[in-house]
């Protein structure tokens, strides 16, 4: 009994120092982007890509066809809104905005607005495991919310025991959240259970110099389409990009 104790001990405590994978993008394909795009939040629905775009003035609810890049359908929201990540539960698609203080329901099939629900916080990604809202809102906290916005439980993520902030664009991945950094090139995969940061992805270069301008912005959207392949975007970005992980 002695020994596979000290056998469990030993598997536990190395699982406990094992920090986080590290990996890099490879690019398997690259598809047009709208440049005026200022990509809030980005997810596939029945294989069908949606996009909600910021600022003041630019905000938008939209639904792209990947391979050319052309808007299909759109919203356009006031200017005193700024819209921010998105996803859609239970035929239901939801919007957050920035500062607000207000998310918003749409027909995700229509794109009719269905209604408005107070948000105490500042609104930045939204993602779902198909049962729960998971949004983000810069700090290093992720809230798990019901689908009428009810407060569950608060996920506070940390990388090797430190709080990792700026936590933005949100998405669900084989069981697991990422989770861009704002301003950073970097995303982040957390386990929901723990918060514990599994893995760093670096998405140094995915971008060429060769297509930034100078509104280009940072890197921000996430997708996972059905067969779990991953898609990045980022602000005023003119692609994005199909990418495999790869161990650094």
């Amino acid at each position: 009994m002695r020994i596979i104790t000290a056998i469990l001990l030993m598997f536990s405590c190395a699982s406990c120092a094992a920090g986080p994978k590290d990996y890099k993008v490879r690019v398997l394909e690259s598809y047009p982007h709208d440049v005026s795009a200022y990509t809030q939040g980005l997810f596939f629905h029945l294989d069908t890509l949606y996009e909600t775009t910021g600022q003041y003035g630019e905000s938008s609810l939209r639904k792209v066809d990947l391979s050319s890049g052309e808007v299909l359908r759109r919203v356009n929201f006031s200017r005193k809104y700024f819209a921010e990540g998105s996803c859609i539960l239970d035929g239901k698609l939801y919007i957050l905005t920035w500062t607000n203080k207000v998310a918003f329901v749409y027909n995700p099939s229509t794109f009719e607005y269905g209604s408005t629900w107070s948000y105490p916080r500042e609104g930045w990604g939204l993602t779902t495991d198909g049962s729960l809202l998971y949004a983000s809102d810069g700090s290093d906290r992720i809230y798990v919310l019901t689908s009428d916005f009810k407060l569950l439980r608060t996920i506070f993520v940390r990388l090797d025991g430190r709080p990792v902030r700026m936590l933005n664009e949100l998405e669900w991945m084989d069981g697991k959240i990422l989770a861009n950094i704002y301003t950073t090139d970097v995303i982040v995969q957390i386990d929901p259970s723990d918060g514990k940061v599994t893995a760093r992805i670096d998405c140094t270069g995915l971008l060429p110099d060769s297509l930034r301008k100078p509104d280009t912005d940072v890197l921000n959207g996430i997708a996972v389409n059905s067969k779990g392949e991953l898609f990045l975007t980022g602000k005023y970005w003119p692609r994005i990009y199909k990418v495999e992980l790869k161990k650094k």
